[in-house]
């Protein structure tokens, strides 16, 4: 009863908002996959609800992600278009859909999520600030009429031979007027209603702003037709939903997994390289999502793999595409103040009524609407405050941001992201090579000396560091090596402190003395 009082109201605003951001992006990703030459029962854009569909309502219920909302994932797009024509079959493609979800399942068991506490901070920074750079950057055609691209494409090469970049051009050089007043109104209206006077206008936290923007969308275009129909939006720059006229047809969106290729070797390979990759997502996006979080609470990430692989799993059998923890989507829910996992569920109740019942009504909203609606998700995913607060990090924190933001705006998510990591890895490396011990002057008895201090874990990173002192100390001189602040001493470099002392040390007459080092006994061959 506490739930329907204090936190209900928002999830239901927060719910509805989310929906109008995963609208156009299940719609995108489902056609993107529909145009494949030589391949069998191609999907329709219904895929893409399927997936939408589940991973809100079957994810959200078990997943215990307070605010982070699952979802067909664009990622996936070009796995899902070269599996597609490698089977011959989109039937086919579902038993690996299925059987990508029993993998991430037993993954989950097996307590794999632990690999995403080890993403740097500085990396899962950039990710945010890259997808809401490109987020933007991606929308801006079909802000101007120009719906080439798929919406939620993340790619810099995009399907239709343009990239990013490229695809604004042409898109500047076809605007379609209707749909630029639309969505020019549209960011204009989101930024009285989002971000200039948020605080003052008290409705808005009632009625989504996200909604005022469709209906003022719709509205316009219904004067258009009546009264300027030659720049009125056409309908293939509207939503467009599958319409079932009956219940068959309904029925007959839904495709179902050939199991004939269970006997085939690269089903299960495609099924390996869709559970690899939409873990990888998943991982990301849950560690974004829990720091964008306003009450920072951190999400089980084994039990978010068992829950994305029981999705999967839904999502195959009912002839769905492969789906992910979304950051587009879990933003929006986070920006439009969720309270619990029920505005993901929610979300996911709304798109279902929608399919079944208001499928006409909603096929009248502008796209460009909708594409206004996800650059101002991207405008707050790239704000000034990020950049600020990782630039006052310095280079180890400031550097592998960037890259990763550069990378990932040039290539796509997980290439960007492993070249992020691989940077931050570089950086660690780098610091262990320096931090674990350190060199002081000493006097003793007017005598001067100079002690190595070990850290408390010296590892093999720091193998050839001290090799390089030791063999470059300088001959006839005094060194002792103080291990009393230890706690591990890794093997190898235990092995070249006694090689040292028992025979470089005696060849360049260094005294050399060990306090609190392990003794070694070392087997040399002979020569």
């Amino acid at each position: 009863m506490n739930y329907f009082k204090t936190s209900l109201r928002y999830d239901l605003s927060a719910g509805l908002v989310v929906f109008l951001v995963a609208l156009p992006l299940c719609l995108g990703v489902g056609l993107a996959s529909t145009n494949i030459e030589g391949v069998n029962g191609l999907p329709n854009a219904f895929s893409g609800i399927i997936a939408g569909i589940v991973g809100a309502i079957v994810v959200g219920a078990i997943s215990q992600s307070r605010i982070g909302v699952s979802g067909p994932a664009a990622g996936l797009i070009t796995i899902v278009i070269a599996a597609i024509t490698t089977l011959g079959s989109f039937e086919g493609f579902l038993v690996a859909v299925v059987l990508a979800g029993v993998i991430q399942v037993i993954a989950g068991f097996l307590k794999f999520g632990i690999i995403g506490y080890y993403f740097p901070s500085s990396v899962i920074k950039g990710m945010l600030a890259a997808i809401g750079i490109t987020l933007i950057m991606k929308e801006v055609p079909h802000l101007v009429g120009y719906d080439k691209d798929f919406f939620g494409d993340e790619s810099f090469f995009q399907q239709d031979g343009h990239n990013t970049f490229s695809e604004i051009i042409y898109a500047l050089g076809s605007i379609q007027i209707g749909s630029t007043i639309i969505g020019v109104a549209s960011i204009l209206l989101l930024l009285i209603l989002d971000v200039w006077f948020s605080k003052t206008l008290k409705f808005i936290k009632i009625i989504p702003s996200a909604l005022l923007v469709v209906l003022v969308g719709v509205i316009l275009n219904a004067l258009f037709v009546k009264f300027y129909p030659t720049i009125a939006v056409n309908e293939k720059h509207l939503v467009q939903l599958p319409v079932a006229k009956s219940v068959s047809d309904f029925f007959g969106f839904f495709s179902s997994p050939d199991w004939s290729f269970l006997s085939q070797s690269k089903t299960y390979v495609i099924a390996m390289t869709i559970a690899l990759i939409g873990s990888l997502e998943t991982l990301l996006s849950v560690e974004a999502t829990d720091k964008l979080d306003p009450m920072k609470q951190k999400t089980p990430s084994n039990r978010e793999l068992k829950a994305q692989g029981v999705g999967n799993i839904v999502s195959g059998l009912l002839g769905g595409m492969p789906l992910s923890q979304v950051i587009v989507r879990s933003s929006a829910n986070i920006n439009a103040g969720a309270k619990t996992k029920m505005s993901a569920i929610i979300h996911g109740i709304i798109l279902l009524v929608c399919v079944l019942f208001l499928s006409k009504w909603i096929n009248y909203i502008p796209l460009a609407s909708l594409a206004a609606i996800l650059i101002l998700v991207g405008y707050k995913l790239t704000s000034f405050e990020l950049l600020k607060s990782v630039y006052g990090l310095g280079i180890q924190q400031y550097f592998p941001f960037l890259v990763t933001v550069i990378a990932i705006l040039f290539s796509d998510l997980l290439t960007g992201m492993a070249i992020g990591i691989g940077l931050s890895l570089f950086f660690i490396l780098k610091a262990n090579f320096q931090n674990n011990y350190k060199l002081v002057q000493e006097e003793t008895d007017g005598i001067q000396s100079k002690k190595l201090i070990l850290a408390e874990d010296v590892s093999f990173l720091n193998r050839a560091s001290i090799q390089h002192l030791l063999y470059n100390y300088p001959k006839n001189s005094t060194l002792t090596v103080d291990g009393t602040n230890c706690k591990s001493i890794d093997f190898d470099v235990l092995e070249i402190l006694q090689e040292f002392k028992n025979h470089v040390a005696t060849e360049r007459n260094i005294a050399i003395t060990f306090i609190n080092i392990p003794e070694l006994t070392i087997k040399t061959q002979s020569h």
